[in-house]
């Protein structure tokens, strides 16, 4: 059995984009693997020499969607203080065009909770790792490694996580707006 290179072939990375977009539309939870390869114009066998098994093409998803998060993270500006990265990753997280993205992010985070040791394995610790990171770098610099920046870093997060799993589930973007602009003002 062929396993994952660390320089994907280009064969390789075009199914891993072209099954991300599938993974967008379709989540994670019940991947098949034949109606996926059908939909990106490939087969099972194709894949799981690619990728090594479904769980290794499920971690691989895993890793582009974090790709992304990471990517957007990359682009806010610490020195424009905690509230205001804050609001703009609000604004980010609560706008239509993510919907897919942030839907495949929370299946990935649930899953990783609940199968601590599967293909999602560490998924949740991660992405709570990333964004408290994000979140820290907009503190001031005596604040940021005490206890007391700590917790507002956390509460912060707290928030809009649980603002995002509200507007999923609602998709009342008005409520939640308010109460994230409101607890930032």
């Amino acid at each position: 059995m062929h396993q994952p290179s660390a320089t994907p072939s280009a064969r390789e990375v075009e199914l891993l984009e072209a099954a991300y977009e599938y993974a967008l539309t379709h989540g994670l939870a019940e991947l098949s693997l034949r109606p996926l390869a059908k939909a990106i114009g490939s087969s099972p066998r194709v894949l799981l020499y690619l990728f090594g098994s479904k769980d290794g093409l499920v971690r691989a998803l895993l890793a582009r969607a974090r790709t992304s998060e990471l990517t957007l993270l990359a682009g806010f500006q610490a020195d424009q203080g905690l509230p205001q990265v804050a609001l703009r990753l609000w604004e980010w997280l609560s706008a239509p065009e993510h919907r897919a993205l942030l839907t495949l992010w929370l299946e990935g985070y649930a899953r990783s909770l609940v199968e601590p040791d599967g293909a999602w394995a560490g998924f949740a610790r991660a992405t709570v790792e990333d964004w408290l990171g994000v979140l820290t770098a907009a503190q001031p610099p005596d604040v940021r490694d005490t206890d007391n920046g700590r917790a507002q870093c956390t509460e912060i997060l707290a928030l809009l996580r649980g603002a995002l799993i509200d507007l999923l589930a609602t998709g009342d973007v008005a409520r939640t707006s308010t109460a994230v602009q409101r607890r930032l003002a």
